[in-house]
């Protein structure tokens, strides 16, 4: 009766069961994969939010695809800002960046095409290209004490149905930014393929130290179709206002965008309200940037500081919300979560959640509120 679009396996697995059954039974669990901003006692200017949310002219309604002018003056001056200039008319927003790629592969694939896109990271492109009838072909990052694209492997990765390639800038969970000679490679690989380049950037914000051959985001000046996605959702610490957007650069984009408008024109999915807000939750965005960036830069120095002298290795991170462990491969990975869980009821993802090629590997979030971060740092360490 249903799309075979939808065959996805719902089946809980070990971890989450157990999970389930600890909360039910009214366990104390110390989440460590906390990635929601506003469930970790971060102080959010609430008055100012909310005020900025009853501008009267929200209520009077003027459908513009692509966003209205002001707010998407708004994301060009958040670019400028950040040393990077970028016309309003190459923005278009959307809801979310899970939108933006939803709009990106109806616009760049037909049915039965690829997407290329990096492995290890967040498990979400599978199900986005999925729901559009495409086909995700992986490439992989590899660690030699520092991350970086394994340009052989995509390379070969590249069939005549490839339109696309995926980064994630910086990764989700590794951490790891595009080097700026990997820009240049990548860059001049998808002209001369043809490829577009989808670049996620929602973590860019937030680098633990400042790198001189780091590209922070690929707006701007391209050899190939480039489009870099971001949002509310991390920049602002905001995911429940559902706004993001996407820039696009390089050649063909005008017509891009004009194809993305019609795309946008038929949901019409940005809210007028968020959109009236948005130069203000944009100003407003630097206290709680600052707040995480604290919070994640503190987590990362306890969990640096608990791990030292153990079995576990903390693997190099370089910005955004995740750190990665190796540990011991005397247990698989879904083994050492489901003991930490049963034992110290603490809760981490196996590195197979985001396809990490070999065992073993735990990803944590750095947001999670210090004294719940130490204490399961504790009981970490006290198990491996």
């Amino acid at each position: 009766m249903f799309s075979s679009r939808l065959n996805w396996t719902q089946r809980p697995n070990r971890l989450s069961t157990l999970l389930a059954e600890k909360r039910q039974a009214g366990a104390q669990v110390l989440d460590l994969t906390e990635s929601n901003p506003t469930r970790v006692g971060l102080a959010y200017p609430e008055a100012e939010i909310l005020a900025a949310l009853a501008d009267a002219s929200a209520l009077r309604y003027h459908p513009a695809p692509q966003g209205m002018d002001s707010a998407r003056g708004a994301v060009a001056g958040y670019y400028h800002e950040r040393g990077t200039d970028i016309s309003i008319s190459s923005v278009l927003l959307t809801a979310s960046t899970s939108e933006a790629y939803a709009f990106l592969f109806k616009l760049l694939t037909n049915p039965g095409d690829e997407i290329l896109a990096p492995r290890p990271s967040y498990p979400l492109f599978e199900f986005l290209a999925g729901l559009e009838s495409v086909h995700i072909r992986q490439y992989p990052l590899r660690y030699d004490g520092v991350w970086h694209v394994d340009f052989d492997a995509l390379e070969q990765a590249i069939t005549p149905r490839t339109r696309g390639i995926v980064v994630v800038n910086p990764n989700n969970p590794t951490g790891s930014f595009l080097k700026r000679a990997e820009l240049d490679r990548l860059d001049s690989l998808a002209a001369e393929r043809g490829l577009a380049i989808l670049s996620d950037e929602v973590f860019r914000d937030y680098a633990f130290a400042a790198e001189a051959d780091r590209a922070s985001t690929l707006a701007g000046d391209r050899r190939a179709l480039t489009f870099s996605m971001s949002g509310l959702s991390k920049i602002a610490g905001l995911p429940q206002m559902k706004l993001g957007w996407i820039v696009a650069s390089g050649p063909h984009s005008d017509q891009a965008l004009d194809a993305l408008e019609l795309i946008a024109d038929t949901y019409l999915s940005v809210s007028t309200p968020v959109q009236v807000a948005l130069p203000r939750l944009l100003a407003l965005s630097n206290g709680i940037l600052r707040q995480i960036r604290q919070r994640t830069a503190s987590n990362l120095a306890r969990l640096r500081d608990a791990l030292y002298g153990s079995a576990a290795t903390l693997l190099r991170t370089e910005g955004g919300w995740y750190a990665v462990l190796q540990v011991p491969r005397t247990r698989t990975e879904e083994e050492w979560t489901l003991k930490l869980l049963d034992e110290s009821g603490i809760l981490v993802q196996p590195g197979f959640f985001f396809d990490f090629e070999s065992e073993a590997f735990l990803v944590v979030s750095l947001l999670p509120e210090p004294s719940i971060f130490a204490e399961g740092l504790a009981r970490l360490r006290s198990i491996i």
